[in-house]
């Protein structure tokens, strides 16, 4: 299947075949909400301050948007997640979803989940990649403080030891165990730190196989440029570049940030401009698939296609490894599904974690939604299509 014609999006009974009509009809009611952008807004401050003053809304919380979005509090309530995706041919991400955490021994029990996340991947081909963020297992400041070639203190330098003592314990891990691991992308004053990190890492451990992979966002106007240069480095250094790429999730801040401190903006001027780098950012991986080794995170139908029509082009294999289509659970399933129902790679994340400190990543993911002009119509077009072939 190469053809422009033969891949389609459209066939919802592929796309929903995972969703029970109880499925089905929750994710039109949480899409409808998510659709009215003045809800988005005053529900993040709302739901913070029910949570922190003990209301009973968690439960309300789970069986909604946290059920929609994530496969639940531990590994162990993400089997069904991870059981009813592979039934479609869909892999899992398993994601520990903490962020903005301050606390030593919190890094060290995040850094233990992570190697339990590769732990379960290395036992199911049903988890086929894993994810970390670096903020995950060391405290935003210090690398930002890193990022702005700040000298550190006695006490931050032994710190920053450890942040890198933890991110080469989980690549081990990895390594060791013949599962990639990506390392997510965050926001631009600390990202240089975390790709110098990602370097080393594919040095140490990609020489037979991509096994770390760093991430590339694409709605920044520098970042087609950086692949280009870290594949040269690969090069150099003998090593495969895992890359993941993704248009990004910090759009809003950076462009506040920027203008707030005055300097120059790192976004894109405009949409059109981000698609274009993304897609030309595709070609030179698929250009160079021997030494470089891509998950496209896309909920773009447009570059789905493209990446598809690559690989028919230069008939490449739909399941060749260094080739994977990502996208976040809850969201996009006609992509997924169809892709995978047409013998592709494909993984969704799978964010997992409690609740509370999974409401940070539930909230962006709305807002990102509802920032994106024409998405939540397309998932409730789809939705309703389904719903009305089913005649419920």
């Amino acid at each position: 299947m190469t053809s422009k014609e033969s891949l389609s999006f459209e066939n919802t009974e592929i796309a929903f075949r995972h969703s029970a009509n109880s499925a089905l009809k929750r994710a039109y009611w949480l899409f409808k909400i998510i659709n009215v952008n003045f809800l988005v807004k005053i529900g993040p401050p709302i739901t913070n301050f029910a949570v922190n003053i003990g209301l009973p809304i968690k439960g309300i919380i789970k069986a909604t948007i946290f059920k929609h979005f994530c496969g639940g509090e531990t590994i162990a309530e993400c089997d069904n997640t991870i059981k009813n995706l592979h039934k479609g041919g869909v892999g899992t991400i398993l994601d520990y979803s903490i962020e903005g955490e301050d606390d030593e021994q919190v890094f060290d029990n995040t850094c233990e989940e992570i190697i339990r996340t590769i732990e379960r991947a290395a036992k199911d081909n049903a988890v086929p990649i894993t994810v970390f963020k670096v903020t995950g297992v060391g405290r935003f400041s210090l690398l930002a403080k890193l990022d702005a070639a700040q000298e550190l203190t006695a006490d931050e330098a032994k710190e920053w030891k450890k942040v890198q003592a933890r991110v080469l314990s989980i690549c081990q891990k990895a390594y060791k165990s013949s599962i990639p691991v990506m390392i997510d992308a965050e926001e631009t004053w600390i990202q240089k730190t975390i790709d110098l990190l990602a370097l080393d890492m594919m040095g140490r451990f990609n020489k037979e196989k991509a096994i770390v992979y760093n991430t590339y966002q694409m709605y920044r106007h520098d970042k087609l440029a950086s692949i280009k240069e870290d594949y040269l480095q690969a090069v150099d250094e003998d090593f495969i570049l895992g890359a993941k790429i993704v248009r990004g999730a910090y759009m809003e801040k950076e462009r506040k940030r920027a203008e707030e401190m005055g300097y120059p903006s790192p976004i894109q001027l405009n949409k059109e401009a981000a698609d274009e780098d993304y897609n030309a950012a595709l070609r030179f991986c698929i250009d160079h698939i021997d030494r470089i080794a891509i998950v496209a995170g896309t909920h773009n139908e447009e570059s789905c296609r493209l990446l598809a029509e690559l690989l028919g082009d230069k008939n490449i294999d739909h399941k060749n490894p260094h080739v994977y289509f990502s996208q976040l659970l809850g969201m996009s399933d006609n992509l997924s599904f169809n892709l995978a129902n047409a013998n592709y790679n494909v993984a969704k994340y799978v964010p997992y974690g409690p609740i509370k400190a999974v409401l940070p990543y539930l909230f962006r993911r709305a807002q990102e939604n509802t920032a994106i002009a024409g998405q939540m119509s397309r998932e409730l077009s789809l939705i309703v299509k389904e719903m009305r072939r089913r005649g419920i």
